[in-house]
């Protein structure tokens, strides 16, 4: 069973969570018109094998976004942390 800890709620089932995706991915810039970046921004993905960041919310929860590093093999959680936290974010 995958339980993620979030920072604000404690640990929590991943039902209450709604997957936002990959945490890697770098949004083209927004005046960009070319739709290639863009095709490949929201359609071209990664399947990684091991250690991935991904982006969830606590929907069901206190509703923060959530950067999770998680093994995609294992689903072992390694660290949950605030996106606000991120660059960028």
């Amino acid at each position: 069973m995958l339980r993620i800890d979030c920072p604000y709620c404690g640990l929590r089932d991943h039902s209450e969570f709604t997957y936002g995706g990959d945490a890697a991915a770098v949004m083209p810039d927004l005046t960009c018109a070319e739709p290639q970046p863009w095709i490949d921004f929201v359609f071209m993905r990664e399947n990684p094998k091991g250690t991935h960041r991904e982006y969830w919310q606590h929907s069901q929860g206190c509703r923060v976004w959530l950067v999770v590093t998680r093994d995609t093999v294992t689903h072992e959680i390694t660290e949950v942390r605030p996106a606000r936290a991120e660059p960028g974010s």
